[in-house]
C-alpha cells in the first residue's frame, strides 16, 4: 500500500496510520467514525494524467490500480468486474424533455450487483493479510456478492442475513456454498452480530459501512462514467441509498479525479431511498449532518430497507458537499419505474435499483432538476435477485392460446387493446 498515506475519520478529521488496527475512529464510534482511505495526492498529481492514470491492459475496474489500496497484481481476482455500460436513454429523453439521459448498468457485474466492485477489494485485502475466512452481513446482494468472489478463490465465507432474504439471493449463496446463517430479525441486528463475529473470530469482515477499504472498490463508479463519457461528466447522479455506501464511495472518486486533475467539476448527487426507509432523507431535510434511525424499515426494496444506515454521515456530507439532494419515493413509484426502464430501455433492475430512476421520474416532474441538465441514473442490480417483487410490480397478464394460428391472433388482441 505505498500510494495510501493513511486513514482519516469522517467526523473529527484525526488521521489514523494505513496499517492501523482501527477500521473506525475510537474517539468518535461505529456510526460517525468511519474512516476513508486517503492517497499522497500531492505526487499523484504530478505523476498521473489522462494519457496514463489507467492502465489499459486491464479489462476490469481494477484499471485504476494506481487510485486502489494495493499494488501486488497478483492479487486482482479472476471475476472481471466494472467496465459495465452506459446507455444513452433516447426514449426517456424524449418522454421527459431532458437533454442528456444516461442509465449506468451495474447489473452486468458477475454476480449482478454493484456490490461487486467492493467484494473484489475484500477478497484482494483478505488473501493480502492472509485472512482464514471472510464474514459478511447483508440483505442479500452483498452477501451474495462476496460469496461468488469467496468461491472462486475457495475461501470459507460466513453469511449472516434477515429471515426475510429473496429467494434469488439465497440460491446464489448456496451455489457459492457460501455458510448462511438467518437471523430472525433485521438487517441491522445481522449487522451487529457481523461485527462481534469478526471480532471473536479473528475474520476479515466484509462490510464498507465500517471497512474503509471496501469503498475504494465502489469508488471506481465514478471513474468508469468519466472514462466513457469521455471526462464530460453529468451535471446529477442519481444513486439508491440504503446504507450510504455507494453514494459517499461514488462522491470520493469524483473528488479524488478532481484532486488529481483527470476532472475538473463534481456531478450533483441526488440520494434516493424507500420511503419506508429514508432516515437520510429526514436529516437532510432539517439541515442535519447527523441521522435519527428508522425502526422496522420496511420497503419492497430489500436492499435499501436500511432503518440505520452504517455509513449515514458519510452519505449526508457527500450529497450535501456535491449540493445534490435527498428524496424519498413510494414503493408503488417503485414499483411503476421497474416496468417503465425496463420496457423503455431493456434495462431489468431490481427494485433496489429502480428506485434511482423512480427518484430521477420525481425530481424531474416537481422541477427539482434542469431539463437541459445532463443526467445519469445509477442501476446498481438486476431484476433478476428477486423476482417475486419484480412480478408483483408488473403484475403481467399473459393469454394462454390454443396450438393454433387462430387462437394465436385472438391473443394478438389481447396486447392491441393495451396499446
Amino acid at each position: 500500500m505505498g500510494k495510501v498515506t493513511g486513514l482519516r475519520c469522517v467526523s473529527c478529521g484525526r488521521v489514523y496510520p494505513k496499517d492501523s488496527k482501527y477500521f473506525t475512529c475510537p474517539s468518535c464510534g461505529n456510526t460517525n467514525g468511519t474512516l476513508s482511505v486517503l492517497y499522497d495526492y500531492d505526487h499523484l498529481h504530478k505523476t498521473l494524467n489522462r494519457d496514463n492514470w489507467i492502465d489499459f491492459s486491464i479489462p476490469s475496474h481494477f484499471r485504476y490500480i494506481n487510485l486502489l489500496p494495493f499494488e501486488d497484481r497478483t492479487l486482482i481476482p479472476v471475476l472481471q468486474t466494472g467496465m459495465t455500460p452506459i446507455y444513452r436513454a433516447h426514449t426517456l429523453e424524449k418522454k421527459y424533455g431532458q437533454r442528456e439521459l444516461y442509465i449506468k448498468d451495474d447489473s452486468r457485474n458477475p454476480t449482478g450487483s454493484y456490490k461487486d466492485r467492493a467484494s473484489s477489494i475484500a477478497l484482494v485485502k483478505a488473501t493480502e493479510e492472509g485472512q482464514k475466512a471472510i464474514v459478511v452481513a447483508s440483505t442479500g446482494n452483498a452477501a451474495s456478492s462476496m460469496a461468488g468472489f469467496a468461491a472462486s478463490a475457495d475461501l470459507p465465507l460466513y453469511v449472516l442475513v434477515p429471515e426475510r432474504i429473496p429467494e434469488a439471493k439465497l440460491a446464489q449463496l448456496v451455489a457459492y456454498n457460501a455458510k448462511v446463517i438467518k437471523i430472525r430479525g433485521t438487517y441491522d441486528m445481522a449487522f451487529e452480530l457481523s461485527l462481534k463475529l469478526a471480532e471473536s473470530e479473528g475474520f476479515y469482515l466484509r462490510s464498507t459501512a465500517v471497512n474503509p477499504y471496501l469503498s475504494e472498490g465502489k469508488k471506481t463508479g465514478a471513474f468508469e462514467i468519466a472514462e466513457q463519457l469521455n471526462y464530460n461528466l453529468p451535471d446529477y447522479v442519481f444513486v439508491p441509498v440504503g446504507d450510504g455506501c455507494i453514494i459517499e464511495s461514488v462522491y470520493k472518486g469524483f473528488v479524488e479525479m478532481k484532486e488529481i486533475g483527470i476532472t475538473t467539476k463534481i456531478p450533483m448527487l441526488v440520494g434516493v431511498q424507500a420511503k419506508g426507509a429514508s432516515p437520510l432523507v429526514h436529516a437532510f431535510e432539517n439541515g442535519r449532518e447527523h441521522f435519527t434511525p428508522v425502526e422496522n424499515p420496511y420497503t419492497i426494496a430489500d436492499s435499501i430497507s436500511v432503518g440505520f444506515p452504517r455509513d449515514g454521515v458519510k452519505a449526508l456530507k457527500a450529497v450535501k458537499n456535491s449540493h445534490g439532494m435527498f428524496l424519498s419515493v413510494e414503493d408503488m413509484e417503485i414499483q411503476q419505474a421497474i416496468s417503465e426502464l425496463g420496457s423503455n430501455t431493456g434495462v431489468f433492475a431490481e427494485p433496489a435499483a429502480a428506485t434511482a430512476f423512480a427518484g430521477y421520474k420525481k425530481a424531474i416532474l416537481s422541477n427539482k432538476i434542469d431539463r437541459n441538465a445532463s443526467v445519469l441514473i445509477m442501476i446498481t442490480g438486476s431484476g433478476l435477485k428477486d423476482i417475486q417483487a419484480v412480478m408483483q410490480a408488473i403484475n403481467p397478464h399473459v393469454p394462454l392460446c390454443d396450438p393454433s394460428i387462430e387462437s394465436i391472433k385472438d391473443g394478438m388482441v389481447f396486447y392491441k387493446k393495451m396499446e
